[in-house]
């Protein structure tokens, strides 16, 4: 088990989070540190605000948005003009949930480790029958499960990249091909993955894949961003829609509506552009570092911590493989959020989800500040 701690371009990267000055600060996957960049990204926003007034959206800021799809599109092998921009998950995927008639093809299937996001979209549409997955160990769902379930009447495949309770990567390749051969479409939430795993939508053979800054890609909130597979875009035709699906929103038109060629016809109304200036800088910080060293140093981070917690004699909820697994580890607990408030009362910021302890590092983090949590676990967590 390693012990060193960070080389030095890592500890140049770790001065980027003032966060990580004050605390120990272990949640990525609730919410990504602030970097300084992202903080002046917003400042830059803000006198552009004050400079140009109304104007700065035709100076700057639709220039903005641009920029932020390109800079997506380029983490997960795309082009800009598959990308839509929303505000929250929520959001997309009531977009994309509206261009589905759910005649022919009524099942949408999904699984009891998804986020609820994901099944409350379609949970609430009537004649709609959503297909929950069962998970036996809490960590994934067996691929020959996800072929039992997929069948003509499926229409679409909805669920996580990574599981957020357990850090296992899902096999998406696999069940988009399971998708595809019955004619269901595939979608998938990439909010645990984008960032921390390289992404390549073309080599996934992915329909939708969705993700944000809120956490591995280091914007905050208030920014998703939205992946539509090309092909698809010519006979997606919302019923849940807004201004800026409109291919000639400047004419301000109230009585003709007609969408954009390109995935901007599944976007809604004006975006929150402070929440667009954090997020660029955040996704280009990780652009600059490249995702396959971030992903190396997170299985570096994943198997110190891992091989901390086991020599303390503490459990973890994993994934057979650590190539299966990505930087989210969980500890088995009867009293998941006192420990994570006493934790915090020693400067260790961690979360929780119901049994469990969840405790995400990024590359932000160091060797020395595992020692530190195990070190307080092994005397909070007492089941172990």
């Amino acid at each position: 088990m390693p012990h060193r701690s960070p080389s030095g371009a890592w500890e140049t990267y770790r001065a980027e989070f003032p966060t990580c000055e004050r605390t120990t600060y272990l949640n990525t996957c609730s919410l990504g540190a602030l970097s300084r960049r992202s903080r002046a990204a917003v400042a830059t926003f803000l006198d552009l605000w004050e400079e140009h007034g109304a104007s700065a959206w035709y100076e700057t800021w639709l220039g903005e948005i641009a920029a932020l799809r390109a800079s997506f599109a380029r983490l997960i092998n795309a082009q800009p003009e598959a990308v839509a921009i929303h505000h929250s998950i929520s959001s997309a995927l009531s977009v994309v949930a509206s261009c589905y008639p759910y005649t022919e093809r009524t099942r949408i299937v999904t699984t009891a480790l998804d986020f609820p996001t994901i099944p409350y979209q379609w949970l609430v549409k009537e004649g709609v029958e959503v297909v929950m997955l069962p998970s036996d160990d809490g960590i994934g769902v067996p691929l020959e499960r996800w072929a039992a379930a997929i069948d003509e009447r499926t229409a679409l495949v909805a669920t996580s990249h990574v599981n957020f309770t357990s850090g296992y990567i899902q096999p998406i390749a696999e069940i988009a091909r399971l998708a595809h051969a019955v004619g269901a479409h595939m979608l998938v939430d990439g909010y645990q993955a984008a960032g921390q795993l390289p992404v390549d939508v073309v080599a996934l053979d992915v329909d939708y894949y969705l993700s944000g800054g809120l956490k591995w890609m280091l914007g905050g909130p208030g920014v998703v961003e939205l992946y539509v597979k090309p092909s698809l875009l010519p006979d997606l035709n919302p019923t849940f829609t807004g201004w800026f699906a409109h291919g000639q929103q400047f004419r301000f038109d109230p009585e003709r509506f007609e969408f954009w060629d390109d995935a901007r016809r599944l976007e809604l109304g004006t975006p929150a552009v402070a929440a667009i200036y954090a997020a660029r800088a955040g996704l280009d910080l990780l652009l600059e570092i490249g995702v396959e060293r971030i992903r190396a140093r997170e299985l570096e981070l994943v198997g110190d911590l891992v091989g901390r917690a086991r020599e303390a004699g503490l459990r973890v909820k994993l994934p057979a493989s650590l190539e299966e697994h990505a930087g989210i580890v969980m500890f088995p607990t009867d009293d998941p959020a006192g420990v994570v408030k006493a934790l915090k009362a020693q400067g260790i910021v961690v979360d929780f989800r119901p049994g469990h302890v969840r405790v995400s590092p990024y590359f932000y983090n160091t060797f020395d500040e595992h020692a530190l949590l195990v070190k307080h676990l092994r005397t909070l967590i007492t089941d172990h």
